[in-house]
């Protein structure tokens, strides 16, 4: 089948969501008195994994999983606050995130080829709306108009049904979409499931080794298109 469009994941693939975490980390927590050890950093990692699945899953929103992370977090780094000091203590972290939230040096180019090949391009990433749309226009890639997050289709990678309804309302067969992101559970195996080809983005050589489809940066996404 001929390939017709190109399904971006977001963080970690396109704008570098590990590098912003740590950056608003070290800013962050020392502003509200706990050092910014590595500890800390992967108690915070640990903990925000955890809620973020329960949102994923759609258990919970996406404000509560915010609310929850700094629930069981800050007690563990020795701060005490009341609930309705979560959502502000939580606009700290998130204004370093964002100040810092860039494109890998090879995204903003593997866009535009994919589109100079003649290809639609879209984003299927699992964060909120606004924030990912936000990112998006930050990174100079607001020109992506179609961008898929689990507020809009109702559930989140890897179900295998946010690829299938993404290409739905895209208007595009799964078939002749390629998927691209650096997840392979989440972005690779879970798109082929919905039918779609995949490449996995292994920038930091993690594997699966045996992954045929495994490029090291977009600039070899060329091979692909």
């Amino acid at each position: 089948m001929i390939l017709n469009g190109v399904l971006f994941d977001l963080d970690g693939t396109l704008g570098d969501h590990d590098g912003s975490v740590e950056a608003a980390l070290g800013a962050w927590l020392p502003s509200i008195g706990v050092p910014a050890s590595a500890e800390n950093r992967a108690l915070w990692e640990k903990i925000t994994e955890r809620h973020l699945a329960a949102w994923r899953r759609r258990e919970i929103g996406y404000a509560e999983q915010r609310r929850r992370r700094l629930t069981e977090f800050l007690p563990l780094v020795g701060v005490s606050c009341e609930a309705d000091e979560l959502d502000t203590i939580f606009s700290g972290y998130l204004a370093h995130y964002d100040t810092g939230y860039r494109a890998y040096g090879d995204a903003v180019a593997a866009v535009a080829a994919a589109v100079e090949a003649g290809l639609a391009v879209a984003v299927l990433t699992n964060g909120s709306a606004a924030q990912q749309r936000g990112k998006l226009a930050r990174i100079g890639l607001s020109s992506i108009a179609s961008v898929f997050t689990p507020d809009d289709l109702g559930v989140a990678k890897p179900d295998p049904d946010a690829f299938r309804i993404a290409c739905s309302r895209w208007g595009i067969a799964p078939g002749s979409v390629l998927s691209v992101g650096d997840n392979h559970a989440f972005d690779v195996l879970a798109a082929r499931a919905a039918g779609l080809r995949a490449v996995h983005l292994d920038r930091t050589g993690a594997g699966p080794a045996s992954e045929a489809h495994r490029i090291s940066t977009l600039r070899e996404l060329a091979t692909y298109l």
